[in-house]
């Protein structure tokens, strides 16, 4: 008996050991910077207490308000003898309405200047901005910038008092799997700290297909109001901008999305500088590669960007790189799809040399362009634009805004179509509006020429379009060339 109890407490022991291990294994995290630097690992149960502690004190409150004029919705009824006797709809109608929008978001101070940063879509259309510090103090602040494409902001605030900052970190170390840090004030609870993993890279087309994402996927809990806060390592450097979700119920489901800190730190900087973000361009369109396109090009991977057009006189096409390569890596840097190299070009230096290797017929080989200005290539761009929709397009007036109930921004208007041209055929005319491409928003001629420009050959596509005559809107397809 004496024999068999001691093997029970020996087993027992040795069990208890195994546990106490784990527990101890678990609560000890190294990350990849760690790793290679050779350092000790972090104690979980504390890593993260530190990192709030550091950072709270430099994680912002922002408030804003929006004063918008609205278009009146019942302005086109105001001569249907219809509505008018149904709706007692009057016969003289305001054609604007004025509404004030209040809105809550997070920001991080970059400096001791008080620049801060955050999302596009917290401050980007603010007509007042209110930021309240970690100690209570509050201040107004203004937009130094804001990038809708990146939607990322800078604003700014004044004071005298010693300000705290964030230290930000190479986004492009960061590891699936590794341990995250968010810090914001979701739904206006000030000073939230949750905590994830970092559950993917490189994730594109979340919202806009046009702008330039390559977001960070985390399941760290975000939720609204945390827009513009700071997404961390466990050594208290921000390595991602927190801006989306990906929600049915409208609360976090698990899913959420920071933009890289080497992206937002390239275009805060550019923002602070000029006010503005300004793009390298290499004039083409590129698309991912499928299976059957990879094996009709004569490459043995699906891993780079396919060169679908090239822009006549455009810096790739006097470099001499055609419709039909497919760029394997940019700058030495392997490329795996279209956005990537999209990205990567819109970094680059205007009139840099960059080498952009290329396969070619199953042979690779480097073929050195010089970056241009994508501002100065909407001119070229829209040129392409007329081939491939066989019309002329232009920014909307002041009075066809008004008149259609619209933001001067959004749309274009048809200046010239071709009768045998994809939007003549379609009974397009001169003064109608387009609105949308494939359900995507147009904000301007520049955002209508860059959608259009990356649209697939001979593809079938979705216009919502407003007819001038009548002022009706709805949807038409066509096949661009």
């Amino acid at each position: 008996m004496r024999k068999l109890l001691n093997r029970y407490f020996l087993a027992s022991a040795v069990l208890l050991g195994i546990m106490v291990t784990g527990i101890m294994w678990t609560m000890q995290v190294q990350s990849p910077v760690q790793a290679q630097e050779g350092k000790a690992p972090l104690d979980l149960s504390t890593a993260i207490v530190q990192v709030a502690k550091h950072t709270i004190p430099a994680v912002v409150h922002i408030e804003v308000t929006e004063r918008q004029e609205v278009a009146n919705p019942l302005l086109p009824f105001q001569n249907d003898p219809f509505f008018r006797y149904f709706f007692d709809i009057p016969k003289k109608m305001p054609k604007k309405f004025k509404r004030e929008l209040k809105g809550l978001g997070t920001g991080m101070i970059m400096d001791p200047q008080g620049h801060i940063l955050t999302n596009n879509h917290v401050a980007g259309g603010a007509t007042e901005i209110k930021v309240l510090l970690a100690n209570g103090n509050e201040y107004p602040a203004k937009l130094v910038g804001a990038d809708p494409k990146t939607d990322l902001a800078v604003i700014k605030i004044t004071t005298d008092e010693k300000l705290p900052y964030v230290k930000f970190g190479d986004s492009d170390k960061v590891e699936v799997g590794q341990w995250v840090v968010a810090i914001g004030h979701p739904r206006g609870l000030d000073q939230t700290v949750t905590q994830g993993i970092i559950s993917a890279k490189h994730r594109q087309g979340i919202s806009d297909p046009s702008s330039y994402q390559d977001f960070l996927q985390t399941d760290a809990a975000i939720n609204p109001g945390n827009s513009g806060g700071p997404l961390l390592n466990l050594q208290g450097e921000v390595i991602g901008v927190n801006a989306a979700i990906v929600s049915e119920s409208g609360g976090f489901e698990g899913i959420g999305f920071a933009i890289p800190s080497d992206m937002a730190l390239y275009i805060s900087k550019q923002l602070i500088a000029n006010g503005k973000v300004t793009r390298g361009w290499l004039g083409v369109s590129v698309q991912d590669l499928t299976p059957e396109l990879a094996k009709s090009f004569k490459v043995e991977t699906t891993k780079g960007a396919l060169i679908a057009d090239v822009v006549k006189d455009g810096p790739a096409d006097k470099a001499g790189i055609k419709r039909g390569d497919v760029v394997v890596a940019y700058e030495g840097k392997k490329i795996p799809d279209a956005g990537t190299l999209r990205n990567e070009v819109a970094v680059s230096a205007i009139g840099h040399e960059a080498k952009v290797t290329v396969l070619r017929e199953g042979k690779e080989q480097v073929i050195p362009v010089k970056i241009g200005d994508l501002e100065d290539a909407t001119k070229m761009l829209t040129a392409s634009v007329k081939e491939r929709l066989g019309a002329e397009v232009r920014a909307l007036t002041a009075a066809e805004a008004e008149k259609y109930g619209v933001d001067l921004q959004a749309g274009v208007a048809i200046q010239s179509v071709d009768p045998k041209g994809p939007l003549g055929e379609a009974g397009f005319e001169v003064g109608d509006v387009i609105l949308e491409v494939n359900g995507q928003a147009i904000k301007g001629l520049e955002d209508f020429v860059s959608v259009v420009s990356v649209l697939p050959h001979e593809k079938k596509v979705a216009l919502l379009a407003l007819d001038h005559r009548s002022g009706k809107s709805g949807y038409v397809q066509i096949t661009v060339r």
